[in-house]
C-alpha cells in the first residue's frame, strides 16, 4: 500500500533527480519529473502530468506505432530502448532516446516508466558519411580500422612517450548469446562499452575490435599505470550486471597488457602481443590480467 510518505519521497525524487523521468498509464503521463517537463518545453503552468502521451509525438501515426512497439515489447518481456522523433510545446522537433519498462513485469500492460534524453546531436553525428567508417554500430565505439589507424600514429614514434595497449576478451560471452539471444547480447556489449569509457581518460581510445573483444589505447601511459588501469577495468566488468527486461546477465574478462617497444614494429605486431597476453589470462582461468613480456626482456631478466 502506498503511504503519504512514499508519495512524498517519489515527488522529491522527481523534483531533484537530473533524469528526465515520467510514469505513464493508459496513454497519459501520471507523474513527470521536472527535467522531463523541461525537455519537452513545459513549465510549471503547463506541466505534462495528467496530459496524454500523444502530446509528445509528431503525429498520430508516430504515437500509435510507438504504443504498439511498447505493447509488443513488454509482452515479450523486453524493455523498449529506441530513438523517436518528438515535439516540444513550441512545435520544435528533436530526436529523443526513449527507454521504457513496466513498473511490474507481472502486469506488463500496466503503469510504465519512461526515461528520455535528447540525442539529436549524437544522431546527426552518426548520420555523417564518415561516422560508419570509424565506428562500431552496436557499441558506437571506434572500430578496429580506426583503432589501428590511431595506434599506427604511435608505433615507431620517436617522441619517447610510453604507450600502452590493452586487449580485453569477455569470458564465456557466447553463453549470453545462446541463452538470451543476439538483441540482449548487443545491449550487454553496449553497456560494457559505456563502462569502459568511464574507466579511462578522454584522450584514450576504446574500440570494439571483434565480436566480444575490445582494445584500449593509452597514450602517455607507462606500464605500471597501464596495469592499474587494466585491473580497474577487470574489476569493473566483474561487478557489472546487465538488467534487460526479465534477463539478468554477468560476465568476467581476461585482459592483456602490452607496452609499445621497438621490437613491435607494426600495429599488427602490437595487437598480436596484446592478444597473446590476453590468451595467457584466459589460460589461467580468466578474470585476470597478464602482461606481455618480449623475448628480449626475458633474456635481460635471465
Amino acid at each position: 500500500m502506498t503511504t503519504e510518505l512514499d508519495t512524498a519521497r517519489l515527488q522529491a525524487l522527481l523534483l531533484r533527480s537530473p533524469l528526465a523521468v515520467a510514469f505513464v498509464a493508459d496513454g497519459a503521463f501520471t507523474r513527470v519529473s521536472e527535467p522531463f517537463n523541461q525537455l519537452l518545453g513545459h513549465l510549471e503552468d503547463s506541466e505534462l502530468s495528467g496530459a496524454a502521451t500523444r502530446q509528445a509525438f509528431v503525429s498520430d501515426a508516430a504515437h500509435a506505432a510507438c504504443q504498439e512497439r511498447l505493447r509488443s515489447g513488454f509482452q515479450a518481456g523486453q524493455p523498449v530502448d529506441e530513438e523517436v522523433e518528438l515535439v516540444r510545446r513550441d512545435g520544435s522537433r528533436f530526436w529523443g532516446r526513449l527507454q521504457a519498462t513496466p513498473i511490474d513485469w507481472q502486469q506488463s500492460q500496466g503503469e510504465a516508466m519512461w526515461v528520455l534524453s535528447d540525442v539529436s546531436a549524437a544522431r546527426a553525428a552518426r548520420l555523417a558519411p564518415t561516422w560508419s567508417a570509424k565506428h562500431d554500430p552496436v557499441t558506437e565505439l571506434a572500430n578496429r580500422r580506426e583503432f589501428e589507424r590511431r595506434l599506427s600514429e604511435h608505433v615507431g614514434s620517436r617522441r619517447n612517450e610510453p604507450v600502452i595497449v590493452l586487449w580485453l576478451d569477455l569470458d564465456r560471452f557466447g553463453d549470453i548469446v545462446s541463452g538470451m539471444g543476439a538483441e540482449t547480447a548487443n545491449h550487454f556489449l553496449y553497456g560494457v562499452g559505456q563502462l569502459l569509457q568511464t574507466k579511462v581518460r578522454a584522450s584514450d581510445t576504446v574500440a570494439r575490435v571483434e565480436h566480444d573483444r575490445f582494445a584500449i589505447l593509452l597514450p602517455d601511459c607507462d606500464q605500471h599505470y597501464g596495469e592499474i588501469v587494466a585491473e580497474k577495468i577487470r574489476s569493473a566488468i566483474h561487478g557489472y550486471r546487465l538488467r534487460w527486461g526479465l534477463h539478468r546477465a554477468r560476465v568476467k574478462a581476461s585482459v592483456g597488457v602490452v607496452l609499445l617497444q621497438p621490437a613491435l614494429e607494426s600495429p599488427d605486431a602490437v595487437l598480436a602481443a596484446a592478444t597473446l597476453a590476453c590468451g595467457e589470462a584466459k589460460a589461467a582461468g580468466g578474470d585476470c590480467v597478464r602482461v606481455f613480456v618480449s623475448a628480449v626482456t626475458e633474456g635481460m631478466q635471465a
